[in-house]
């Protein structure tokens, strides 16, 4: 009886020894999912965290990208509206000259001295003044008192025929072989990488005066 109950209280203590045992292993295995779960989370939140500065990362280089390519395309566009305004200024430059010399006096002059300077850088002394049908018409009657003063020296002839300009004098020598060409648009073109200079630094709202394109 004594052998029964010291076996049957082996077998109690075996069995809560293995309860124990398993009791455990299971909470071990509990901690080792719990442990793998939050790792996987872990992971998880981390590759969504990556992916997720990538994307931002990628659509910060894709909003760069538009960004540049809209400002290259307005710069393009800002530049040909200033090349179109400056060449509107250059065409309309010849009318605003002849505006500035609605005073027959003060273009007189003015056309006065452009003749002096071509007739003083002309290596002949017998010239020849070409102007359009406005001045000629005016000129012909008093031609002898316009010239005499000119160039010393030098005989100036009035062209019976009108030149095709808004302004000013061509004058050349009798032979045709020495041209200088002071009409409005002769000087305008000699001037122009000036003039491009002038009315870009000014934003195209330059007044261009007179005396700095006339005078030497």
């Amino acid at each position: 009886m004594a052998q029964e109950q010291l076996v049957n209280e082996l077998e109690k203590a075996l069995l809560e020894r293995a309860e124990k045992l398993a009791q455990e292993y299971h909470d071990r295995a509990r901690r080792a999912r719990q442990h793998i779960l939050e790792d996987a989370h872990e992971r998880l939140r981390i590759r969504e965290q990556n992916e997720v500065l990538a994307a931002q990362a990628e659509a910060e280089r894709l909003f760069r990208r538009q960004i540049q390519a809209s400002e290259l395309r307005l710069k393009g566009e800002l530049d040909k509206l200033r090349w179109q305004l400056i060449q509107s200024v250059l065409h309309e430059l010849p009318a605003r000259l002849r505006n500035t010399c609605k005073s027959q006096d003060t273009y007189m002059t003015l056309l006065h001295k452009l003749m002096t300077q071509a007739a003083n850088n002309i290596e002949s002394t017998e010239l020849v003044a070409e102007v359009n049908a406005a001045d000629l018409k005016y000129l012909k009657t008093r031609w002898k008192d316009f010239s005499a003063d000119m160039a010393p020296g030098k005989r100036i002839e009035l062209a019976h025929t009108p030149s095709n300009c808004s302004g000013g004098v061509l004058l050349r020598s009798k032979d045709n072989r020495i041209r200088i060409d002071n009409s409005f648009e002769g000087r305008i073109e000699r001037f122009q990488g000036v003039l491009l200079q002038v009315i870009t630094e000014r934003l195209f709202a330059a007044e261009i005066s007179q005396r700095g394109l006339f005078d030497d």
